[in-house]
């Protein structure tokens, strides 16, 4: 199968033979947050704009380390590790703020739980049982929570007051791990990492519309996923082709590519929306593209070199913090001149650290998507 092929299941042809133009002006998923300015989805996430209950959260950073089965935290002002505890269960990948902003999670995939972080603490609360949370997010709504169930194939819908589920949404493609949602709120474009995929899903009828796939499965990885401030298009990042995808969301077409680094892997949007800061983990640096142009500005190398994955943006937007996946470090780098400010050792495996607290009105989830 040719790269850029899209591939249809049979829930998924009448919904995708719609015009185009028809899902672009759908009317927002009902319930969301209206968009404040349908240029930049973003508007809500620039530097210093804390909602009024975030903004007595300590500056902190939690990082859950995947191989230690712990969460460091490391205050975002000395850099010095102020907290550590077990994460609650086995193999942490990420930490997730919810969607009202107001809990951080830490999800053990292997361990099939779930456990809560006070931020106005940093303190943990009580496990609980959550299966197969690789990832998680939130629907722009608020109704529900998506745990992204690698390993069984799956997005299921939970009630997040209780974390219970209350639909599952299973996907023809293994590796499924991240997403992001078009402006409207209406859809959600997840990766399928061992496939070489995406699938698009419809988030208020929960159902799989159809995959779009770059290449062989062994040609391509696709990782992280974001949005561009005016909602045009998704960037894809790939770990085996080094570099981004871009897609169309209506079309849901391929309809570029744009080489970074060896081993592509996180995508973080600049506070002032202006740049993309793109993690290349197999050889530890960082491309800087200008969103406006799609052209890359600049690489920032890590002295000696790293393995920065995912991570995120302090809030006045000064700081990018990566994890440091297979050097149990942590990275922190001026995005005013792109040189590393500090390496923090942390325990084995660090991997979705959470920069908290953030700007925005509302969490999509993964390790702080906010609008």
């Amino acid at each position: 199968m040719l790269a850029g092929t899209l591939v249809l299941g049979m829930a998924g042809l009448t919904a995708l033979a719609q015009n185009p133009v028809t899902q672009a002006s759908a009317p927002p998923l009902p319930g969301m947050p209206p968009v404040l300015d349908p240029n930049d989805i973003y508007a809500a996430d620039h530097a210093g704009m804390l909602a009024d209950h975030v903004k007595k959260y300590p500056a902190l950073v939690y990082v859950p380390n995947s191989k230690s089965d712990t969460v460091d935290v490391i205050d975002q002002k000395t850099f010095k590790i102020v907290g550590h505890f077990p994460s609650g269960g086995k193999e942490p990948q990420h930490v997730v703020p919810s969607w009202d902003m107001k809990t951080l999670w830490v999800i053990n995939d292997l361990g099939d739980t779930a456990t809560p972080i006070d931020p106005s603490t940093g303190k943990r609360g009580t496990t609980i049982k959550v299966l197969d949370p690789y990832n998680m997010y939130y629907t722009p709504d608020g109704k529900f929570a998506i745990v992204v169930e690698e390993r069984l194939k799956a997005l299921a819908f939970l009630d997040p007051k209780t974390m219970k589920v209350v639909d599952t949404v299973h996907v023809d493609c293994p590796g499924i791990d991240h997403m992001d949602f078009t402006t409207n709120g209406r859809y959600l474009i997840a990766s399928c990492e061992f496939s070489g995929q995406v699938v698009k899903v419809d988030v208020a009828e929960h159902k799989v519309l159809g995959y779009l796939r770059f290449a062989k499965d062994k040609e391509s990885m696709p990782q992280d996923v974001k949005t561009s401030p005016d909602g045009k298009v998704f960037y894809v990042a790939d770990m085996m082709a080094n570099g981004i995808h871009l897609v169309d969301p209506n079309t849901f077409q391929k309809i570029g590519f744009i080489e970074t680094g060896k081993g592509c892997h996180g995508l973080y949007v600049s506070r002032d929306s202006k740049v993309l800061y793109i993690s290349n983990r197999g050889e530890g640096s960082v491309t800087v593209l200008d969103l406006a142009t799609r052209k890359i500005q600049t690489k920032w190398q890590i002295p000696g070199g790293g393995s920065p994955d995912m991570g995120g943006v302090s809030a006045d937007g000064k700081q990018l913090w990566l994890a440091g996946r297979y050097d149990g470090e942590i990275y922190v780098f001026d995005t005013g001149n792109g040189k590393l400010i500090q390496r923090i050792k942390v325990g084995k495996g660090p991997h979705g650290l959470c920069v908290y607290p953030q700007p925005g009105r509302y969490s999509l989830g993964h390790t702080g998507v906010f609008r």
